[in-house]
């Protein structure tokens, strides 16, 4: 039987077999089916999911923000799991290991970004839950040489949120050079996280929230935020470099009125919103404007190595996986604080 004839058929006991809940077409809600397991190819692992963290990402791929999902595909990009057959590896993990997935999960190995380090550049790259089925699901494949150790210590749902939003925010964070004054546009999962670095690294920390998201706000200060109020406030002093987490353009000028010379605004979403034309007046005086785009397996190693130096604690809301869609909708209206987690029985 194919895969695709699985997609299909109704939900049942089959040995081989495993759920899933996949993404057919964008704009509609994750189906629950029933697919084969599937089996690892040369060089992958097959990594029985024990949990997986929700992204924004996600969203933006279920609303058609991003054009090119391998439909249908099976949404999850934060996996924590544990290898259940490395047979087909070069032995750089064994059965039973607790690794994680994230995001970046392919590249070409062979051009000139990935030969300088900057595989998360790579036009020919692949992304998990994206063009390659992710971690909404009891099992799924991953190539070994994007997989990561998970650190000693962190449960598999405090881990989850390390491979997205603790890795893209610590990205987001190595481009504000020794920025001390730092605000953060938007305080969710990413953020939360980063936070606790940024502490850790003795910088001063300014959170803005969504006019009326006093929890986001209350949840910063407990965090260490020196300041937090939301993104229609000045901050009450000038940053030497802002983050922006939520996909809004308008928050780019926003971050320019807050920065002072020789700021940087960095972009850390994969999709955002257009941004509104602006006068030069305000990027004049070698302000910057910065992307940031995926991740590299050098991130995963630094970032994964330092958090539990510090230690960072994830506070997480955890969603069995048949509340996948229940979990999507409440991070979309920003209905808890912290990250969401699918947890896999």
């Amino acid at each position: 039987m194919t895969a695709r004839h699985f997609f299909n058929t109704p939900i049942k006991q089959r040995i081989g077999s495993m759920r899933a809940m996949i993404l057919r077409r964008q704009r509609h809600p994750l189906e629950l089916v029933e697919l084969p397991t599937p089996t690892p190819a040369v060089g992958q692992l097959l990594i029985r999911v024990h949990a997986c963290g929700v992204c924004r990402t996600d969203l933006h791929v279920i609303d058609g923000d991003l054009k090119e999902p391998n439909l249908p595909i099976v949404l999850g990009h934060q996996i924590v799991g544990s290898v259940a057959d490395a047979s087909q590896s070069t032995g750089r993990f064994k059965v039973g290991d607790k690794i994680g997935v994230p995001w970046l999960g392919w590249s070409c190995g062979k051009c000139e970004y990935c030969n300088t380090g900057r595989e998360n550049l790579c036009d020919d790259a692949r992304y998990t839950g994206y063009q390659i089925n992710g971690g909404f699901a009891d099992y799924t494949v991953a190539d070994e040489r994007f997989c990561f150790p998970i650190p000693l210590g962190y449960p598999d749902l405090q881990a989850a949120p390390l491979l997205c939003a603790g890795l893209i925010g610590y990205r987001a964070l190595g481009m504000t050079g020794d920025a001390r004054r730092i605000g953060f546009y938007g305080f969710g999962a990413s953020a939360h996280i980063l936070l606790q670095v940024a502490r850790y690294q003795k910088r001063e920390i300014y959170a803005f929230s969504r006019p009326g998201f006093t929890a986001s706000q209350a949840f910063a200060k407990e965090l260490g935020a020196v300041w937090a109020g939301d993104s229609l406030q000045s901050p009450p002093v000038p940053l030497d470099a802002a983050i922006i987490f939520a996909p809004a353009g308008h928050l780019v000028t926003t971050a320019l009125s807050a920065v002072g010379k020789g700021g940087v605004v960095v972009c850390a979403g994969i999709h955002m919103s257009d941004i509104p034309s602006f006068p030069y007046s305000m990027l004049w005086g070698e302000r910057a404007i910065r992307s940031v785009a995926n991740l590299t397996r050098r991130d995963g190693e630094e970032f994964l190595a330092l958090a539990p130096q510090i230690p960072v604690k994830t506070q997480v809301h955890a969603y069995v996986l048949e509340r996948a869609n229940e979990a999507l909708d409440d991070l979309r209206a920003g209905r808890f604080t912290g990250a969401a987690v699918i947890t896999i029985s």
